[in-house]
């Protein structure tokens, strides 16, 4: 591990903010699936649409389309298939088991998913979930915008500052980066933040969060 990612281990944390898609679960074959056969319906190029759609609130990529389409309404439609198909939807390795070595007042999601999706995906998925969930419902504005991270550290009692953000891609580091929190970045599901400069975690499979006698979270890695 190099020496960027390196400097992960030499802090602590009051509380770790997870987004869910491609941070703790991978979804990408029924994103895949339902954005690409949307994407035919509406005459959008599927490989443009498909590095915008991370991340970010379906109506927000929507409106960025400018197609002559109600965004919330379609919206609602994705998000109806969505919950439809869960087929293919794993845990990033080692999601549960790190999230389940967690005190539960110490962590939370936050996904630009609305409530209903985000509770069928970490139910197919297997992964718990939160005492403290915001989704895309929750906010007026979504991620690149930071308001989503403040409002679960608020949640949670905590500073967003004290808190490390698990991220995967650009709109959601930039939220957690305008939320002034520390931003580690899940790769093992896709590759849509390769080009931002990063801490770096394949997985979860080789490292642990420790909690201290000062009830701060580290990470550790783990000796295999």
């Amino acid at each position: 591990m190099d020496q960027l990612n390196s400097s992960l281990f030499t802090k602590s944390f009051a509380a770790l903010l997870f987004d869910m898609d491609g941070t703790l679960l991978n979804s990408m074959a029924v994103v895949e699936r339902v954005w690409g056969a949307w994407a035919v319906r509406n005459g959008v190029d599927r490989e443009i649409l498909m590095k915008s759609v991370h991340g970010v609130r379906a109506a927000d990529v929507i409106r960025t389309l400018g197609l002559a389409v109600d965004a919330e309404h379609e919206a609602r439609d994705l998000a109806a298939a969505e919950i439809a198909d869960v087929e293919g939807i794993v845990e990033i390795p080692g999601a549960i088991a790190f999230l389940n070595s967690l005190p539960p007042e110490k962590w939370a999601i936050v996904t630009s998913a609305p409530l209903e999706l985000a509770v069928r995906r970490l139910a197919a998925a297997g992964i718990p979930t939160p005492r403290l969930m915001v989704t895309g419902e929750d906010v007026s504005a979504g991620k690149p915008d930071p308001q989503g991270y403040l409002l679960a550290a608020g949640r949670l009692g905590v500073s967003a500052e004290d808190c490390l953000v698990f991220e995967d891609a650009p709109a959601g580091i930039l939220a957690g980066r305008a939320a002034g929190a520390e931003v580690a970045v899940i790769t093992g599901a896709h590759v849509a933040a390769a080009d931002m400069p990063h801490i770096t975690l394949a997985h979860y499979t080789d490292v642990e969060a420790r909690l201290g006698e000062d009830g701060r979270l580290a990470l550790h890695r783990l000796n295999r």
